[in-house]
């Protein structure tokens, strides 16, 4: 059974899950393809600091929404996770990936792994397998992207964290001119950088940053390689790497605190950070230190729903213990805010469940049910 780990205890699971590994691999005979020949479970020291500074919740398995481990090559890591007890999706393409996929199928099938294994091609106009994600796996990844801008925004809206790495560079390839503080890409030729077509894009440190905040990303860490002065982004002793540790700004921030975990009956997140919900939809919500004890969930009702519903009562129940309903009989903004029970705080940690009496059915126009419009959810 999965239970929380501390770093120490993932080093050590890391190590010995690589060590397994590695005798299945070397014992799958006769084989078709070569295995992907980079060591995705190294967990190189840039690497590992970012990790120590992540939040707690991301080794909790048991609590953890699924990951997404994106341009997964023989889907070591994946595989590496759900041994953890975490519910984990393996994504990759087989026209770009090192053999066409067959290694992480190989794997799935040497593991007896439950990991869902899928076709995504982030070069189109992708959509994620799920909804929502705890967290994205997007290392070394970026800079081999055709729009890496439409790929980043994407997974804001799907993905709470995103542990992500990729090259960046101080200078262009003449190691003269410095791009470490502007906003910018160097767009490599075809076979300008370790003989790869796959490689096109390696921003300058300014311009990771920008693309990052344009997206939609906090950024929680930041680390890069000590590389010497002379990076670039064609030459292999030039190859500065970033590794950093993001919060979507739709999941989190200033419309859904940190301490907010969404769980059923939310859909996709609006450009501006807000939600509309379903009938039913739930949260959890870690309960800062001190705190009162006062739930606000911050609501916008449209005027269609009022024509077509004429009102909506909103019911909420904390830990299975009810709170009192309120009905809202006149479109525009609203606020649903409630005192919590006392002893549902003393857990540290409250699951709160809301239900509306109604709700618009899906639609020719609009194939979502729709109840409310939910600007921001916390608790005071």
């Amino acid at each position: 059974m999965s239970v929380r780990l501390d770093f120490s205890e993932f080093l050590t699971r890391a190590w010995e899950f690589k060590v397994q590994l590695n005798a299945l691999k070397s014992g799958l005979e006769p084989r078709t393809f070569d295995w992907y020949p980079y060591d995705s479970l190294s967990l190189h020291p840039p690497l590992e600091w970012v990790l120590r500074q992540a939040p707690g919740c991301l080794f909790d398995p048991l609590s953890s929404s699924p990951v997404a481990d994106i341009g997964c090559a023989d889907g070591e890591m994946a595989f590496l996770l759900e041994s953890l007890g975490y519910q984990v999706d393996a994504l990759d393409h087989p026209a770009t990936n090192y053999n066409g996929m067959e290694g992480v199928r190989a794997l799935k099938g040497l593991l007896n792994s439950a990991v869902e294994i899928y076709t995504v091609d982030l070069d189109a106009q992708f959509s994620l397998p799920r909804e929502r994600y705890g967290l994205a796996l997007f290392l070394g990844v970026l800079y081999h992207l055709k729009n890496p801008y439409y790929a980043l925004e994407t997974l804001a809206r799907s993905a709470r964290y995103c542990l992500l790495s990729t090259r960046i560079t101080r200078f262009a390839p003449d190691r003269q001119t410095r791009l470490e503080h502007l906003p910018v890409a160097y767009l490599l030729d075809e076979r300008e950088a370790n003989d790869d077509p796959t490689n096109y894009w390696i921003f300058s440190e300014a311009g990771l940053r920008r693309m990052l905040r344009r997206t939609r990303w906090n950024i929680c860490c930041y680390l890069s390689t000590a590389s010497p002065e002379d990076s670039d982004p064609v030459t292999s002793s030039g190859d500065e790497r970033a590794y950093c540790l993001l919060e979507s700004q739709f999941a989190a921030g200033p419309v859904m605190g940190r301490e907010v975990q969404l769980l059923a009956g939310w859909h996709t997140a609006e450009e501006g950070g807000w939600r509309w919900t379903e009938r039913s939809f739930s949260a959890r919500i870690e309960v800062p230190r001190n705190a009162a004890g006062l739930l606000r969930l911050s609501l916008a009702v449209p005027d269609s729903q009022i024509e077509r519903l004429g009102s909506l009562t909103l019911s909420a129940s904390v830990n299975g213990a009810p709170l009192p309903p309120e009905t809202f009989s006149q479109p525009g903004s609203s606020e649903y805010a409630r005192r919590v029970p006392r002893e549902a705080l003393s857990s540290g940690e409250i699951t709160v469940e809301f239900v509306l009496d109604k709700a618009l059915p899906p639609g020719d126009l609009d194939r979502r049910e729709l109840g409310l419009v939910v600007v921001s959810l916390s608790i005071d």
